[in-house]
């Protein structure tokens, strides 16, 4: 195996990863191109071979919990998601039975805003009250009842007291918030499909779940022991091209500039953002409406960016309402003053940051994939001299350059491998 000087010992797990690709792109074809070589590559290694996330970042939670306990225990444990456990499910389930989908933080507040807004109307309402809606659990029913008082009336999230500042001190110590259950919200908004890999299917499986089919995380049971073994992040998997930098494959690939791989792929006039005094929620509408994890903020009238908004942000609605209460009007920029005061008082290295990291088209793609790294994130800016947008890139983007998916490769592995739970509609 020839590779750069100082790479002869793996000096992590993802670079052990590394140097098994650079054995197999050792061996390829000649006539390949190099996207058919890192093909070739990553389907002859297991998923098995990632290396385990940290232990607290492998957590589960009960279907039983109550949305504040799913919020406390994701906030713990910094993670935006967590697999849901079904409680009632007989000991020897298969793992198909025994887990109901996965919790987000943006599921969560999406469903809440959802519940608040149908309260504008009497429909909803007189439906709960009437027991006509027969889809609703006698807890959800309840709890929905219980911000049916005419003091909620005002927070449809298109309302402007849906942004004032004591709207999510309101709403997080409202019934509805206290008493849903984790179950009661399966299968709505952002809830992600339950969709797993077995130990034994490939990098190239994973790579494509992450950026073709926008998978945020992607879980790996272990068929022997019926329940999930790893789960593979987004940003795990920048750490692990990271490592790799020095390795031939990685440098034949990571050295391009990004205007030579044609990143970014969207044009600037394509680029879904807000300006600095809209409503913060008209950010995560935008979110949820177009199927993307951030948004950049830009001046009032201009392109250019002062910060970013990721849905990874949306969790301090929920863990720090308090830090908006002196805002009659939680806009974004004022979203991204409070955020960025409260990390610095309380989270001296959180992952989570509001800050835009930027790049140029004239960077390598390597120099992008260390930004990411460093930060822990998986979407970066690109701007010109005057710090305007001019794209974005993210990790899809990046693995879309690695490999593609050769035709047919799928298959039947979405209808049959990987059945989804009966009740997602996602």
């Amino acid at each position: 195996m020839v590779m750069e000087e100082g790479c002869q010992t793996p000096r992590s797990p993802e670079a052990k990863v590394g140097m098994q690709v650079e054995d197999l792109w050792d061996i390829q074809e000649p006539q390949l191109s190099p996207t058919e070589k890192l093909n070739a590559c990553f389907e002859n290694i297991p998923v098995s071979d990632f290396p385990p996330a940290p232990s607290n970042q492998v957590i589960e939670i009960n279907s039983d919990a109550t949305l504040a306990e799913a919020v406390k225990l994701l906030s713990q444990h910094k993670i935006l998601s967590a697999p849901v456990v079904d409680v009632d499910a007989p000991e020897d389930a298969t793992w198909i039975d025994r887990y109901i989908g996965i919790v987000e933080f943006a599921g969560i507040v999406v469903w809440i805003l959802h519940q608040s807004e149908k309260m504008e109307g009497t429909s909803a309402f007189d439906s709960v009250m009437n027991g006509a809606d027969d889809t609703l659990s006698p807890a959800l029913a309840a709890a929905v009842n219980g911000v049916a008082s005419p003091r909620f009336r005002s927070l449809h999230p298109e309302s402007p007291t849906a942004t004032s500042g004591n709207f999510f001190e309101t709403l997080t110590s409202s019934d509805l918030y206290k008493n849903t259950k984790v179950r009661d919200i399966s299968g709505s908004f952002r809830w992600a499909p339950f969709l797993a890999l077995q130990k034994s299917n490939s990098f190239l499986t994973m790579l494509l779940l992450l950026s073709k089919y926008k998978m945020k995380s992607v879980p790996v049971v272990d068929l022997g022991e019926y329940k999930i073994d790893n789960i593979i992040t987004q940003p795990a998997v920048i750490h692990m091209l990271e490592e790799c930098a020095g390795l031939h494959w990685f440098e034949s690939w990571g050295s391009k500039k990004l205007y030579e791989l044609g990143l970014p792929l969207m044009k600037p006039s394509s680029i879904i953002q807000v300006e600095e005094d809209e409503p913060v929620l008209q950010a995560f509408k935008l979110m949820r409406q177009k199927g993307v994890g951030g948004v950049p903020v830009v001046e009032s009238g201009g392109r250019k960016a002062i910060g970013n908004i990721s849905i990874r942000d949306i969790q301090f609605l929920l863990i720090a309402p308090e830090i908006y209460k002196d805002y009659r009007s939680i806009t974004a920029k004022n979203f991204l003053t409070s955020v960025r005061r409260y990390q610095g008082e309380h989270e001296k290295n959180s992952p989570f940051l509001s800050h835009m990291v930027t790049c140029r088209r004239g960077d390598s793609l390597k120099d992008v994939i260390m930004k990411l790294d460093s930060k822990k994130i998986h979407r970066i800016y690109v701007v010109d001299d005057m710090g305007n947008l001019e794209g974005v890139i993210t990790l899809r983007d990046i693995i879309s350059k690695l490999v593609h998916e050769p035709r047919g490769y799928f298959g039947d592995f979405f209808d049959g491998v990987l059945p989804l739970p009966a009740n997602s509609r996602v």
